[in-house]
């Protein structure tokens, strides 16, 4: 738990695949490099196994500076048995460890390497809200929403699918803890809901400001996405369960988001991150990275999150704001040596190089599997 931070809940269990040094210099013999999958609770294992069955014999000894090429090689190689899931996500992970080795080797965050930095500093939201029992913890999570303010935080994501009446409980209580404070909620139903239900809560919180309205429904049909969006005065996001270009082509051919949440450490690492900005910005959709996981994924999410633009131009445009886990675990704690850290509700851009942090290898060797 980050010192200030209050009482919050934490995750019993969390997996994750890190990418060092040591299998970076046996693919290319240069300088260190780290990153993450972290898609489900087995998910490393296998992303581990895909990288050293699968992608290691296709990056042997080839230039770990062209990462255009290599990421190509690395999806059509695997085509036929990926596209999606572990697959893709162990791509991020080599993905992620090569642009940070090339920013190793130039002295430069990767940020300056996608192009430069659109903002100096990024608005952090708190995310936690996690339940105990499931149901009937209201109060406590209003207090926790009162401890997110206390520390600074301006803007929160709070946790639904719990049921429409527990979830509409939950956001009364939170709204009555944060009453006259200058916060922004969105809130997150994780796909639990059908579109009835999804539109029922939604409309029901239509006048509570939401900035988003995440995940209402299940990924697998951009469809119901798309009728949420329509009987709803709420922006809708989503994406965290796609990948690649080709999957948010589908998704935003149905014209189904406001907000594409793209998760760099699944959907194809930095190298698909920039065609997915690419394509959203231009159909008109705003780009908010989904982050969650390691103090890996968040240093290189940060130094994504600095190089979006904003997709709608204007006097004050909305900036991207930085998911911030609050949740208490080592892997964002401790794995590195200058974790991300708010202060007043803010995270300054670093000036390291790649992304930013070294990896604290005793920490690895601890909750080694």
């Amino acid at each position: 738990m980050d010192a200030g931070l209050g009482r919050t809940v934490g995750v019993d269990q969390r997996d994750s695949l890190a990418q060092t040094a040591a299998e970076q210099t046996r693919l290319f013999g240069q300088q260190r490099f780290a990153a993450e999958d972290h898609r489900s609770q087995r998910g490393p294992a296998l992303a581990a196994a895909v990288v050293e069955h699968a992608l290691a014999p296709l990056l042997a000894g080839e230039d770990a500076f062209a990462t255009e090429v290599l990421w190509h090689r690395m999806y059509h190689a695997t085509r036929d048995f990926g596209r999606k899931g572990t697959v893709i996500a162990a791509i991020s992970a080599v993905d992620m460890a090569l642009w940070d080795l090339v920013g190793k080797a130039y002295g430069q965050p990767v940020h300056r390497l996608l192009g430069g930095a659109f903002r100096s500093r990024v608005e952090a939201y708190a995310t936690g809200f996690y339940r105990v029992r499931g149901q009937g913890e209201a109060m406590r999570l209003a207090d926790e929403a009162a401890t997110h303010r206390k520390n600074g935080f301006r803007a929160m994501k709070v946790k639904l699918g719990f049921g429409l009446e527990d979830d509409l409980a939950v956001m009364r209580a939170v709204r009555d803890a944060l009453a006259g404070e200058p916060v922004t909620l969105m809130i997150d139903g994780n796909h639990a809901y059908g579109v009835a239900d999804a539109i029922r809560l939604g409309r029901a919180l239509e006048d509570a400001g939401l900035r988003w309205y995440e995940e209402p429904v299940v990924p697998e049909r951009p469809e119901d996405y798309r009728a949420v969006r329509a009987a709803l005065d709420i922006p809708i996001a989503g994406g965290e369960n796609e990948y690649t270009l080709y999957g948010f082509r589908q998704l935003l051919a149905q014209d189904a988001l406001d907000i594409a949440q793209p998760d760099l450490c699944c959907c194809g690492g930095f190298t698909a991150a920039k065609h997915i900005v690419a394509l959203a910005h231009a159909q008109g959709v705003q780009v908010n990275p989904h982050v969650w996981g390691s103090a890996i994924g968040q240093a290189a999410s940060l130094q994504w999150i600095a190089s979006i633009p904003v997709a709608h131009h204007a006097l004050f445009a909305l900036e991207p704001v930085f998911e911030y886990d609050t949740s208490s675990h080592p892997f964002r704690s401790a794995l590195v040596k200058e974790p991300v850290l708010q202060q007043g509700g803010w995270i300054e851009l670093p000036r390291r190089p790649g992304i930013g942090v070294e990896v604290n290898r005793d920490v690895i060797e601890a909750y080694a599997v």
